[in-house]
């Protein structure tokens, strides 16, 4: 089931369940997992695409040990926002992905995210193109997964009680 957003995503979340976050390539699937408490996400794996049965075997394997309860997908837009060739690809592996892993898809705009991925990686961590290239994917599942928690967190009421309004009313009048 695709969710419209984030706040939908939440919905179908079972406590302490975690997010897994991908970036579907055509070589490589790029993985990574939010925390429990849905703050952070952390790069994980990285799956060699080969043949869809084994890489839905390898997702569902990483679902089961990590207490996976929804899925987040890196959806490349184009620039101007419309939907191109790579997204039908995305659309196509969900629908099959559903066939064999019944979570909530939440399919996240990452446009720019492997080319902001990449910057960061020549930048900051000064990286070799062959390093690079073993990791990039998996850090932009981690940059798109990131995004999404980040959106659902601030979007999220923590709904946290004070001791002090235990004894108000609905109206926060006390009783």
């Amino acid at each position: 089931m695709i969710c419209n957003d984030t706040q939908e995503l939440l919905r179908y979340l079972s406590p302490a369940a975690r997010i897994l976050g991908l970036d579907l390539g055509t070589k490589t699937i790029g993985v990574a997992l939010s925390d429990v408490g849905l703050q952070i996400a952390t790069p994980y794996s990285l799956i060699k695409r080969k043949k869809f049965t084994r890489d839905i075997v390898e997702l569902a394997s990483i679902i089961e040990k990590q207490n996976v309860g929804a899925i987040v997908i890196g959806f490349p837009r184009e620039l101007d926002g419309t939907i191109g060739t790579a997204c039908h690809r995305v659309y196509a592996f969900v629908d099959e992905m559903d066939k064999h892993i019944d979570l909530p898809v939440l399919l996240w705009d990452e446009r720019l995210s492997t080319s902001a991925v990449e910057r960061i990686l020549i930048g900051e961590a000064d990286m070799t193109r062959k390093r690079r290239a073993d990791v990039v994917d998996k850090a932009a599942a981690g940059y798109i997964l990131q995004g999404a928690l980040d959106n659902l967190n601030l979007h999220t009421d923590p709904g946290l009680v004070d001791d002090d309004d235990e004894d108000l009313d609905d109206d926060g009048e006390e009783e």
